[in-house]
């Protein structure tokens, strides 16, 4: 059975990193499927060309791939000694930059952004199969956009994926590795698209479903899921094991390790993840399986940009069909709702897309009396049966330090959900570690 094994920008982000992936690779037996996220620093570069097309500022776009191509080229004169191969890669390199150019003379749209901010993906796994095809070792470059046909991005077709992944592997050579783009995907209209910014650990999990592969291995810059945010707290540690429910409430509600849809494609073919740090790959990481190995509080990580809405209207909870009205709203605009709590005469909840929140307003306006906070962050913990754990109570005194907006516990016996304005988000991480992890029983600190 197949591995896959996905590497971030930041594993990929130098000369050195590159090759600390080839020799991570080598370290593993069996055939492997690698999908590679950009260079670090390189789609944002990327977006920058669209937002200059966007306004009209073409002059400036010729520099800014320039300095790309320059970039590029740098990482193939140190990594590709062989001649022949270093030539035959520059002029594959030449031609990608060519199709670059030639997309940034088109009239803006959602597609071409997507053409322009995928490139930086098809460059590197170019460069990395040359690489290791100058180092002797066999491997087959694959093109993501003939196989990761996602027309739904909640809800991905794996079993097409998979029937779409057999034909192009099946004419190409045997190899025992196959090298292949993150976060490109081709959506519903046959047009070139993107699982978002963070999309390559979905590319993984929704490849490694569709080919019911042994595991799939995240590598990135940080030894897996630490039980507070290591940026803001001190004496964090690293949780050797979640559960996919756990791991899956911790990516959706802030941990930035994990893209927050990542965990769902696997989780019916009950398929392990392992998060490991590619510059320490000597570190066990985290496994994210089915098993539950014990239960109680496990981590807590913050959700920001988040904004709250208040509905009040004094004819609301007891007419019915008024709260599926106000669903029917963020539906219509595809925004989803974080947080909800009810009163007799009034609603709050959460969003943390608010493009469309001017329109939703409107039409809430119509129902009733609005109220709109915005700079809000979720601080979610989490836990396997969180809600049973003999010092969850202690969450609780936080209301004596910190303001707390909103309070979600029982929709989940997983997680509990406090919503604090964001500029209280430091201290509340560090008093809910304070007060939880002081006294929990918790002896996981391998």
């Amino acid at each position: 059975m197949m591995r896959i094994l996905k590497f971030g920008g930041t594993s990929v982000g130098a000369v050195e990193s590159i090759r600390n992936v080839k020799n991570i690779v080598l370290s593993q037996p069996g055939e492997k499927i690698l999908v590679l996220s950009a260079m670090a620093g390189v789609t944002n570069e990327l977006v920058k060309i669209s937002d200059l097309m966007k306004a009209g500022n073409l002059g400036e776009i010729s520099k800014v791939i320039d300095d790309l191509r320059l970039k590029h080229e740098l990482a193939i004169n140190e990594l590709i000694q062989n001649n022949q191969i270093k030539q035959e890669t520059n002029l594959r390199l030449n031609k990608i930059f060519g199709e670059l150019e030639n997309t940034t003379k088109k009239t803006h749209s959602e597609t071409v952004y997507s053409e322009i901010v995928t490139f930086g993906e098809t460059i590197l796994t170019i460069i990395f199969s040359q690489f290791l095809k100058s180092e002797g070792i066999n491997n087959q470059w694959l093109d993501a956009k003939e196989f990761m046909y996602v027309s739904n991005l909640e809800n991905p077709d794996t079993r097409r994926v998979g029937e779409l992944f057999e034909e192009v592997t099946s004419a190409k050579d045997q190899s025992d590795i196959y090298i292949t783009q993150g976060f490109v995907c081709i959506n519903k209209n046959n047009q070139i698209s993107t699982l978002k910014r963070g999309g390559s650990d979905y590319t993984a999990t929704i490849l490694g479903a569709s080919i019911n592969a042994k595991e799939v291995q995240i590598w990135t810059d940080i030894d897996g899921f630490h039980n507070n945010d290591p940026r803001y707290v001190e004496n964090t540690h690293r949780i050797s094991e979640l559960s996919f429910e756990e791991a899956a409430e911790l990516a959706y509600f802030g941990a930035k390790i994990l893209h927050p849809q990542t965990i769902s494609p696997v989780m019916d073919k009950n398929i392990p993840i392992y998060l490991k740090n590619t510059f320490t790959p000597e570190s066990s990481g985290t496994r994210i399986s089915p098993e539950v190995r014990h239960k109680g509080l496990k981590a807590i990580s913050a959700k920001d940009g988040i904004t709250a809405i208040k509905i009040k209207s004094n004819r609301m909870l007891m007419a019915h069909g008024f709260l599926r009205k106000i669903f029917d709203v963020f539906d219509n605009y595809e925004t989803a709702i974080d947080m909800i709590t009810t009163s007799e005469i009034a609603i709050s909840l959460t969003i943390d897309d608010d493009r469309n929140l001017n329109e939703i307003l409107a039409e809430l306006d119509s129902y009733a009396e609005i109220t709109v906070e915005k700079n809000h962050s979720i601080i979610c913990v989490v836990g396997e049966s969180v809600i049973e754990d003999k010092h969850t109570y202690r969450l609780f005194e936080l209301l004596n330090d910190i303001p707390v907006r909103m309070i979600s516990y029982g929709g989940s016996s997983n997680n509990i959900s406090l919503l604090v304005d964001t500029e209280n988000k430091i201290a509340t991480l560090r008093k809910l570690n304070e007060k939880l992890f002081s006294t929990s029983l918790i002896s996981e600190t391998a």
